[in-house]
């Protein structure tokens, strides 16, 4: 394997993209109320979807989360620090603590999610920019591939969820390099993203190079397009199903008449995060059949029939973490 192929760089890359080319391809920068909280860790990414929040006038707060995870992570706060200053934003540090044990990636990302919108909220902020590209976008849509994922799934992460925003989809994991390069922005190097243990780090070494070899071509805009695709059908489809079984009524025999696609995809918008198994959403339509009377869903959820109607609760806060200031 090449050096350029170890170090996860794509085979066409755009090193000599300008700042003001990375502008043109982050338009949903110019859609950002002020001010906005940006997600900064201090890799490249983060610090360069800092840079061009600043230059949108979004009047961006860099948030930095430590999750002592690693020895000295602390410390890259201060680069966090340098990088607001020499840019001219405000910058806000926070830590979290997250238990040893199994998915700690995940746990350890939800926890920094919550933090993140309490910070929104105290600082009135409309909204929490993240830095995920469009390398990061292929990889996701390989990795809910593995996992079984529905269409939805597929369409990995949206530009637009809730209070989060993505402006970087458009950009390349070289391209937030280069405008850091460009601005002399000092960039924190995360040992994980190295990881081969963890599975993002093993598609972004060894799978999507071994795929671009394969197919004779960079697959990282092709697999963003698919995943754009996706989104796309699976919101219509959204849409006929919300339609076909409104949840504010959820009456049992209306579910357990639709069509077995549109009632699966009805059962998913109504239960919400996170996304149910095949199995469960079985589990469902076996309840509104009037086969159960109820189901215990992962996560502490439960679903149950009253009267012809359909109930469910939703799951509970998991308390494996805290948040300091």
């Amino acid at each position: 394997m090449s050096e350029r192929r170890e170090a996860g760089i794509p085979p066409r890359t755009s090193d000599m993209i300008t700042f003001a080319q990375a502008r043109s391809r982050t338009p949903l920068l110019d859609e950002v109320s002020a001010p906005a909280v940006v997600a900064c860790s201090g890799g490249p990414d983060s610090l360069a979807l800092l840079a061009l929040a600043a230059a949108a006038s979004v009047l961006p707060i860099a948030v930095h989360v430590d999750h002592g995870l690693r020895p000295g992570s602390n410390r890259e706060a201060d680069v966090v620090c340098r990088a607001a200053r020499r840019l001219g934003t405000r910058v806000r540090a926070a830590s979290v603590q997250v238990r040893a044990g199994s998915n700690l990636e995940a746990r350890a990302r939800d926890a920094r999610y919550r933090v993140l919108e309490q910070l929104r909220c105290e600082l009135d902020a409309s909204t929490v920019l993240v830095g995920h590209t469009m390398d990061d976008q292929a990889e996701t849509v390989l990795l809910n591939l593995m996992r079984g994922a529905a269409a939805s799934g597929l369409g990995a992460m949206s530009p637009l969820a809730g209070t989060l925003t993505r402006p970087l989809l458009g950009l390349r994991r070289a391209d937030t390099a280069a405008i850091c390069a460009q601005l002399d922005l000092d960039v924190v190097h995360d040992p994980t993203n190295d990881d081969r243990t963890f599975r993002r780090a093993w598609i972004r070494h060894e799978v999507l190079p071994l795929l671009a070899d394969g197919a004779g071509r960079d697959l990282v805009p092709i697999l963003a397009r698919q995943a754009e695709l996706f989104r796309e059908e699976s919101a219509y489809l959204d849409d006929r199903a919300s339609a076909s079984w409104p949840a504010d009524h959820a009456r049992a025999h209306d579910l357990a008449a639709l069509d077995p696609v549109m009632a699966r995809r009805a059962v998913r918008r109504w239960l919400g995060a996170p996304p149910p198994r095949r199995s469960e959403v079985d589990a469902v339509l076996a309840v509104a059949r009037g086969e159960h009377r109820a189901a215990q869903l992962t996560g502490g959820r439960r679903v149950w029939r009253t009267a012809g109607v359909m109930h469910h609760e939703p799951q509970r806060q998991a308390r494996d973490y805290g948040v300091g200031a």
